[in-house]
């Protein structure tokens, strides 16, 4: 049997497809306008890259945005919140692992985990872009640099500024003015990643940190936000072995399997 799990994020979408226990294939997009058809285009396309049709996924769960609604059209027969799919497929992914730090593109969580799997607690930022991949976005954007490049600039630095502002849009501001004054592009990518992982790190406290400590979600590729983090926190990541954006997307997928295995 396979199982299906689609997660639509406010910047990609993922879909998963799990078959004798195992990841079959997993594939990741922009996102469009509408929810249901970024999920209808992801899930579509792995099908293809498959060989596989529809129909021969027996259950499908969604999560993220539009959750419901990608249900409601049919495309799942479930859906479950991202805090427990991030949760079951970290889990599945490191059973050793019992904190999850998960940064999207507009808001980030932090999930501590029951050794038997069970949700313990957690923490979620949604209503500030501040410690979120939109802040991250802004900032590139303003320093005229790409997300991919963000993490590597930062990693030349050598004498990072200080953002005092808690607020996007005055750090924004922050940024501008050093930039006028010629300050060095690494020293304020460097200074950029410190702010977002001091808010991520503000969050984590709020649950407790217990090792193992790992990342999902996009923002888990920026290496300099990670090494911040892992300083502030005092702990060691460990490394997701998959591309940490489909975490949700296979927490998903896992979840199909135990709702409809029996079917």
């Amino acid at each position: 049997m396979r199982f299906g799990g689609i997660d639509v994020g406010s910047l990609t979408a993922q879909a998963v497809i799990m078959e004798d226990g195992k990841i079959a294939g997993f594939r990741s997009i922009r996102v469009k306008p509408n929810p249901v058809d970024s999920a209808e285009t992801v899930m579509g396309e792995l099908l293809d890259e498959l060989g596989l049709r529809r129909e021969d996924l027996t259950f499908t769960v969604s999560t993220g945005y539009g959750r419901e609604q990608v249900q409601a059209r049919g495309l799942a027969q479930s859906n479950v919140s991202e805090i427990s799919c991030h949760g079951t497929g970290a889990l599945w992914l490191l059973p050793n692992v019992r904190t999850i730090i998960d940064i999207g593109g507009q808001d980030a969580k932090v999930i501590r985990m029951e050794p038997t799997g069970e949700l313990k607690d957690f923490v979620m930022n949604d209503k500030c872009a501040a410690g979120t991949g939109r802040f991250l976005e802004v900032m590139c954007r303003t320093l005229g640099i790409t997300l991919d490049e963000l993490g590597t600039l930062s990693l030349k630095s050598h004498h990072p500024v200080n953002l005092s502002s808690r607020c996007s849009i005055f750090c924004e501001t922050e940024v501008l003015h050093y930039m006028q004054r010629g300050v060095d592009k690494a020293d304020i990518a460097a200074s950029v990643n410190r702010a977002m992982a001091e808010r991520v790190a503000a969050l984590a406290r709020r649950v407790g940190v217990e090792p193992e400590v790992t990342m999902s979600g996009g923002v888990a590729k920026n290496a300099a936000v990670k090494a911040e983090l892992e300083r502030i926190l005092g702990v060691r990541m460990v490394p997701c072995p998959v591309d940490p954006q489909i975490v949700g997307a296979l927490g998903a997928a896992i979840l199909a399997r135990r709702l409809g295995g029996s079917l």
